[in-house]
């Protein structure tokens, strides 16, 4: 009898094997063999409408019916305005509204720079030609970026600032101009380069500079602090353009291996070049020249620079 139980054992789970087997089949031949759905009046018992189809067909029909749903979908919220009536969502015109807002503002925005800059050169231009240059409004009537100083009310820090800088405080601008006089009154700008004056300023022989006999090669510093307005390069050599506090303009002329740039701030006696003369008694290369301009007028260097 003990060994009857194994083998009686055995036989169920081939039996129950088998039966799963056959299950799993004929679920799958069920998904595909067609079934007649129908639609019926339980009242007069008459069928109103039938159809026959597979189980399988029917669940392919249903995605299919779901993926045509979400294309539809998805074309009509990317190609129409849709989305504009649901609350919260941007319209198409409100973005194109802001859009022509930014495009105003960049446009406003280069024109004011591109009027400095016409404005900076013909200055310069004015400078060049001894004419005095002009001030530039920095608001005009067709700006369209007006500022309102009443979003911005001075505070008190402001004020102390300001009679600070217009008092006899030790900030104060006056103090500081004042500082860099002598007693003649007359302002003194360090020396651009150590030499000798070979050429003297002379306005009725169109002499608006003075030429200083260097040595070769010797560096010619900034006369005093500002910004780089022009370098420019000449088959003699380069010339370079400081621009200063309170209207004056140093020119150095004749120089090579230029260190400075356009638009760059100096320092006093900072090096912008070297003088191009490479040798000692080489007439056939210039000498250091220097100008100096005030209000768009050119004035004697030597009564301003200490030589």
């Amino acid at each position: 009898m003990a060994e009857v139980l194994p083998i009686f054992h055995y036989l169920c789970s081939i039996i129950g094997l088998c039966n799963m087997e056959e299950k799993k089949q004929k679920v799958a031949k069920n998904m595909f063999r067609k079934m007649r759905f129908s639609m019926s009046d339980p009242i007069h018992r008459e069928e109103l409408w039938n159809v026959h189809i597979s189980p399988a067909a029917m669940l392919g029909s249903v995605a299919a019916f779901f993926i045509v749903i979400f294309l539809l979908v998805l074309v009509l919220v990317s190609y129409t305005p849709l989305m504009d009536i649901f609350p919260g969502y941007r319209t198409a015109a409100e973005k194109t509204h802001d859009d022509l807002v930014q495009s105003v503002m960049r446009i406003d925005s280069l024109e004011r720079r591109m009027n400095d800059m016409l404005t900076y050169n013909e200055n310069i231009a004015m400078i060049m030609e001894g004419r005095t240059p002009v001030v530039r409004t920095p608001l005009s009537d067709n700006d369209t970026t007006a500022l309102d100083k009443t979003l911005v009310p001075p505070s008190q820090f402001d004020s102390l600032l300001r009679a600070q800088m217009e008092g006899d405080g030790e900030y104060s601008l006056a103090r500081t101009l004042a500082s860099r006089q002598q007693g003649s009154g007359t302002l003194i700008f360090s020396s651009p380069v150590e030499g000798i004056i070979t050429r003297h300023f002379s306005r009725e022989d169109d002499q608006l500079g003075v030429a200083i006999q260097a040595a070769p090669n010797a560096p010619v510093t900034s006369i005093d602090d500002g910004t780089v307005v022009d370098v420019l390069s000449g088959e003699k050599g380069s010339v370079v353009t400081i621009q200063h506090f309170n209207g004056f303009v140093s020119i150095y002329r004749n120089l090579s291996q230029v260190l400075v740039t356009k638009g760059e701030n100096l320092k006093s006696r900072q090096v912008v070049g070297y003088n191009a003369m490479p040798t000692v008694g080489d007439r056939t290369n210039p000498m250091v020249e220097v100008e100096l301009w005030n209000e768009g007028r050119a004035v004697d260097p030597e009564v301003y620079i200490v030589f």
